[in-house]
This record gives C-alpha cells, sequence and structure tokens, in this order.
C-alpha cells in the first residue's frame, strides 16, 4: 500500500508516495489554483505510475493552499499534517541527524528546530523565493526564475555589493576582506542586469545564512537542513559552502530537496489533525 504526501501551495502542488518506507516518483504540478492543483497532480500521479485507489493508504495533505480542500479525496482516507510538522519529518528522512535546523526556503523562509522527536517552529523570514521574482520583476522585468538564473550565472556580485575590502585596509577580526559590508552598496544605474541578479540571489542567501548564524548562537545546534524550492539554483550549494566557513556551520542539502514538504506528510499519519 501507498500512502501519498501532497503540498498545496498557493498554485503548485508537490506529489510523492512512499511506498514500504521508500520514495516513489514525486511530481509538482502548477495550476490556476490550489484546489486545481491538487487535483491535477493527483489525477497525473496515479496514471503516470499505474497506481489505482485501492492501492492507497493514506492521502496526507500539507501546506498553505491545503487549508482550501475540505472532505476526503475520491473517498481515501485523507488527514492533515501540520507544515512545520511535514518539515521537520521530511528533511530528517535518512538524514542522520538527531538535532537540526530545517530551513524551508520557498516563498518565503521558516527554521523549525528539531530535537529528537520535539519539533519547534523558531520563526522565519520575508524573504525568499517570492522576494526574488518580485524584485527581479521590478529591476530585471522578468519574474521567470529560469532567466534570472541565468542572468546570475553570467554577472559578478562584486560588481554590486561593497565588501570589507573596499571599505577597509585591513581586515577586521572574523571578517575576510571579501565578506559582504553592505548587498548592493555599489550598485548604480550602470548595473548590467546579469550583475544585479548575482546580487538578488547573494542578497537572499546571505540574509537566509546570517539568521541561520544567529539561531546557531541561540540554540548550539549547527546542523542546517536545507529545503524548498531555493534550494534547487545552482547558486545554492557554493553559497551556503561560503557561508559554511565564515559562521563555522554545517549545511545539508538532501536528496528531493524540493518535495521534502510533501514527504514529510506522507511520513506522518501519527501526527495528522
Amino acid at each position: 500500500m501507498i500512502t501519498l504526501g501532497i503540498d498545496v501551495g498557493g498554485s503548485t502542488t508537490k506529489i510523492i508516495g512512499v511506498e514500504n518506507g521508500e520514495v516513489r516518483s514525486p511530481q509538482c504540478i502548477a495550476a490556476a489554483d490550489p484546489v486545481a492543483s491538487l487535483f491535477g497532480a493527483f489525477g497525473k500521479y496515479i496514471y503516470d505510475n499505474g497506481i489505482s485507489l485501492s492501492d492507497i493508504d493514506h492521502v496526507m495533505l500539507t501546506g498553505v493552499g491545503s487549508a482550501y480542500i475540505s472532505g476526503t479525496i475520491y473517498g481515501l482516507p485523507t488527514l492533515r499534517v501540520d507544515e512545520f510538522i511535514a518539515n521537520a519529518r521530511g528533511a530528517g528522512y535518512r538524514s542522520g541527524l538527531d538535532r537540526m535546523v530545517v530551513v524551508s526556503m520557498g516563498t518565503g523562509t521558516s527554521f523549525v528546530l528539531v530535537d529528537g522527536d520535539k519539533v519547534t517552529h523558531l520563526g522565519g523570514l520575508a524573504v525568499g523565493g517570492g522576494t526574488l521574482s518580485g524584485l527581479s520583476g521590478l529591476l530585471l522585468k522578468t519574474s521567470d526564475i529560469r532567466k534570472v538564473v541565468a542572468m546570475a550565472m553570467k554577472g559578478d556580485v562584486k560588481n554590486v555589493d561593497l565588501h570589507i575590502g573596499d571599505i577597509c585596509r585591513n581586515g577586521l577580526p572574523g571578517l575576510p576582506m571579501d565578506v559582504t559590508a553592505s548587498n548592493f552598496g555599489k550598485a548604480d544605474q550602470t548595473s548590467s542586469p546579469e550583475d544585479i541578479a548575482a546580487g538578488l540571489i547573494n542578497m537572499i542567501y546571505q540574509t537566509i545564512g546570517s539568521s541561520a548564524n544567529f539561531i546557531a548562537r541561540n540554540t548550539g545546534v549547527d546542523d542546517f537542513v536545507l529545503i524548498g524550492n531555493m534550494s534547487l539554483l545552482p547558486q545554492c550549494a557554493a553559497q551556503f559552502e561560503r557561508i559554511a566557513g565564515l559562521y563555522r556551520l554545517k549545511f545539508h542539502i538532501p536528496e528531493y530537496r524540493e518535495y521534502r514538504t510533501a514527504l514529510g506528510a506522507a511520513l506522518s499519519p501519527g501526527y495528522a489533525e
């Protein structure tokens, strides 16, 4: 029997199956509204995988869009899981970590502390993929993240960010000369779109990384698991590797990282509401 975990966003739904503890065929579907997105994802998933309704044990829903769904899905046992619980359970899947902070980088960013079976939502930032999309629309005249990422790959943040070396003759204690002193501190009307795109992605990741540093200092936890769509960007691993070196933290980017909330829902029948 298969348990389906479904993470329903505002217009995008992620669905993943778990069968005998193994992940099965994650998929993502976009639609104009969460209800259409969910049922589109569900139908496509069972069709593509040759699954009948009788093969499904439970349907586990999570995500902000799940509030629009009432009752059961096609008469199947349908349960709902708190999104932060789903983040924690999904990020912990085969992580080998008993204590960690889950950093869910979606439209915004949330931080969830996991200490054994205890899950605590620490808070979040109104900075994430939505920030990148909105600012890109204003500054680059496109909100297409694929185009923005491609532009950023050709850009150089040194042309828009002010670094310690730009304002100090000697490095400061614990702060190398190439550490950012001010995001977009050098930017002006002549800045290229490629450099602006690189600066935007850099700013978002650095904001999240700095927040992780403060959390580590207050919790004593230095393992951070990155999940969500912003963890898919090709700049992610290199950016957080630099942040890890600066703050002496450990960032983990797991397989199926964009589906970890849906996976956590599938793994959480015992945590359902």
